[in-house]
């Protein structure tokens, strides 16, 4: 397992080392990890333990990262690592983020081997997800630099816990990101994920100034944060802060990890949630995890055509150019649009790198 340097962190008067990538701002004596576990104190410095290792790589649907507005139908190189700087007890990926087991990490890239991997299996971008790849800064943005030299994209899957100078570093190498909103409260945050909801609402503020496209992902959780009062708050704030056009994707929560006992959100909870959004003002608002096509297409603020139609990750229906304008009308649906859609559909394939 490669280790390397990293850039974000100073040192205490008390002897420790604090690290300054994310909000936790861990103090480590040496020898010590940080909450995320692949952060670790070796000498006067932090490390990072993952450089190079994987826990596996998969090409995807650019819909399930969720992106809806960029390079549609396009394949999308995915991995991850291991760890992750939350706590969330309904983690979906528990396997991966909150793996202490260094066999999780079972592939190894470098990230030339990576960029040369993602042109030949022809993915137009490639994806750190699974895991959240603030903790591995320095490896995503190697490998963002490696595929940007080949015409390939970036996409960040992150639940934007990160401090501001960090956060600044990393996002000159990202082309899109999706933003997991956990909920909209701070009591959510602190009891249920151990973060803090206005360090992630000022990483969707820092996006907004900048050119990566990004779409806002909530996991709706019976009982937790499905209430109306909550959800209007939210897109109310999703509005004035980021504008109409911010695609947000509702998703169904199944039981997992620490929250078995909790059922799974009915189909007419992300539907009425939906509905909450679009009476707020947003334009682009979609369901996820259940068979909803009409949650899923996207449709023309202009006249209100269908402009994409989706069945699960499958385009049924294409009604945009090659730069994203809407065939009926002309409108410029917001979004990265650079060619005609992908063929790619719900296929998942499994990839040996390393």
């Amino acid at each position: 397992m490669a280790v390397v340097t990293t850039a974000h962190w100073h040192r205490l008067e008390d002897g420790r080392v604090q690290c300054d990538v994310c909000p936790r701002n861990c103090r480590l004596h040496e020898g010590q990890r940080g909450f995320c576990f692949v952060r670790q104190r070796e000498g006067d410095e932090i490390v990072l333990t993952t450089y190079g290792k994987s826990s596996g790589f998969c090409v995807d649907p650019i819909e399930k990262k969720p992106l809806n507005h960029f390079l549609p139908g396009t394949p999308v190189l995915s991995f991850g690592t291991a760890g992750c700087n939350l706590g969330c007890r309904f983690c979906q990926n528990w396997d991966i983020s909150k793996s202490r087991e260094v066999d999780t990490l079972g592939s190894a890239a470098g990230p030339e081997q990576l960029a040369a991997e993602a042109e030949r299996l022809g993915c137009r971008s490639i994806a750190f997800t699974y895991n959240d790849p603030v903790i591995f800064m320095e490896y995503a943005m190697d490998v963002a630099d490696a595929c940007r030299e080949r015409g390939i994209k970036s996409v960040a899957v992150s639940a934007g816990y990160m401090n501001p100078a960090p956060r600044e570093e990393f996002y000159r190498h990202i082309d899109a990101a999706n933003i997991d909103l956990k909920a909209f409260s701070e009591q959510f945050y602190s009891k249920i994920t151990f973060a803090r909801l206005d360090k992630v609402l000022e990483t969707l503020e820092y996006l907004r100034t900048t050119d990566v496209w990004f779409e806002v992902t909530t996991l709706l959780i019976p009982g937790r944060n499905d209430g109306d009062e909550e959800l209007r708050k939210q897109c109310d704030w999703l509005l004035e802060h980021l504008g109409p056009d911010v695609p947000l994707h509702f998703s169904a929560f199944h039981p997992d990890f620490k929250m078995r006992d909790v059922p799974a959100t009915p189909p007419e909870t992300l539907r009425r949630a939906r509905r909450i959004a679009l009476e707020t003002g947003l334009r682009f608002v979609y369901t996820g995890n259940i068979h909803d096509p009409e949650g899923q297409t996207t449709r023309c603020p202009g006249c209100g055509a269908a402009a994409v139609v989706r069945d699960w990750y499958d385009l049924v229906a294409y009604a945009l150019t090659d730069d994203g304008r809407c065939t009926a009308c002309g409108f410029a649906v917001p979004g990265v649009f650079e060619g005609p859609a992908g063929g790619w559909g719900r296929r998942r394939l499994p990839v040996a790198i390393g």
